[in-house]
């Protein structure tokens, strides 16, 4: 079974070590903190670098994922998937085995779709994304780089969702509705109406 290092190490990471583990594709060699500061066992996974390791510990390792989390900001993630991209590390597409994801859709790498989930025929979801748990992504959407769709969030049919954006925890998208690049739309919240770029919704 091949390896794979885990960036960040905090509550997104273990949600994700949990989904990995019941994968069964990957075993967990260990993650990576971005300072020295923090050194403790995650979940039974040591700390086992910093971020300037990555490149060194590349050579060690193929296969990586950030998880870090995302809420109000994606930049975080998008440096991370950049950095290893740019060191040649791959970064697959985890799937919990307790989700149900068509095999009529098409996703990026480094998303994680987590327990619960469900995306339907024709979603397109692209790199670097969080699907988080309970959520839906229904047929024809389309969610971008970048986004986090969090807990029992509903992105319903031909919903399109623009890079770096978050929707947060049991929202609902109305059916056809755009919701611009980098925009975060607060939890519980029923977009009706389109979402221009960068806007916030409480």
């Amino acid at each position: 079974m091949d390896k794979i290092i885990l960036i960040g190490a905090g509550g997104h990471a273990r949600a994700s070590i949990d989904v990995i583990e019941q994968a069964g594709q990957y075993r967990i060699a260990g993650l990576i903190e971005k300072d020295e500061s923090t050194t403790e066992n995650t979940i039974g996974y040591p700390v086992i670098g910093v971020d300037d390791d990555l490149e060194t510990l590349r050579q060690k390792y193929t296969y990586a994922l950030v998880t870090v989390g995302q809420i109000k900001t994606p930049t975080t993630r998008i440096n991370l998937f950049n950095i290893l991209k740019s060191i040649g590390y791959l970064l697959p597409i985890i799937i919990s085995p307790n989700a149900y994801v068509s095999k009529h859709v098409e996703i990026g790498e480094g998303t994680i779709i987590m327990h619960g989930a469900i995306v339907n025929a024709e979603a397109r979801i692209g790199n670097n994304s969080i699907i988080n748990n309970q959520s839906l992504v229904e047929h024809d959407a389309n969610v971008g780089a970048h986004c986090h769709i969090a807990t029992g969030a509903i992105v319903n049919g031909e919903v399109k969702v623009g890079e770096c954006s978050f929707i947060g925890s049991g929202a609902v998208i109305k059916q056809g509705v755009t919701i611009g690049n980098n925009c975060v739309i607060g939890a519980g919240c029923v977009i009706k109406k389109d979402v221009n770029d960068y806007q916030m919704v409480k």
